[in-house]
């Protein structure tokens, strides 16, 4: 039995590390917020935190998350809860450097010591010529229905005119 663990356990991990090549790096700290006062051991926050879109310049997402104090905050083991807010905006004139899928991640971050994570994908509308953010939470056993979702219209800036999304659309 012991066995069948530890091998579940090395397969969770293979899998976690697995991913799209091409998500965001670590995303910057805005601020974080004080929600819970704990005795002692780091209080439960509300981190707010930007990460730019690594193959579509001139877009930057911020999204906050609770993160958990207390020992297991502490420790770096408890479990975080899925809600989780997103806002996407157009910062800059838009260049998309290279083709993406619907659904693509875009960046992904642990919320458990083993099973759990956060992931924001990007999709485009082609009709509207609109970039869609999605972030939510999944689990190697189940995942959680909670989400947001952020569009970002692709606009002019100053005398450059934005790409068409769907031309950058693989199948």
């Amino acid at each position: 039995m012991r066995f069948l663990t530890a091998t579940v356990l090395a397969l969770a991990l293979c899998v976690q590390g697995a991913g799209a090549s091409r998500a965001a790096d670590e995303p910057d700290l805005i601020f974080k917020k004080s929600t819970v006062w704990k005795f002692l051991t780091p209080d439960h926050k509300l981190a707010t935190y930007a990460i730019d879109d690594p193959i579509v310049e001139g877009v930057a997402c911020h999204f906050t998350v609770p993160e958990k104090g207390g020992v297991s905050g502490w420790l770096g083991v408890a479990e975080e809860v899925s809600d989780v807010s997103l806002a996407c905006r157009q910062v800059g004139p838009v260049t998309i450097k290279e083709p993406f899928e619907q659904g693509e991640e875009m960046f992904r971050q642990r919320r458990s010591f083993v099973f759990k994570k956060m992931r924001i994908v990007r999709g485009c509308d082609v009709e509207r010529n609109v970039l869609v953010y999605l972030v939510y939470s999944d689990k190697l056993i189940e995942g959680s229905p909670k989400n947001s979702t952020s569009t970002v219209p692709l606009m002019p800036w100053g005398d450059q005119m934005p790409p068409k999304c769907g031309d950058f659309l693989t199948d």
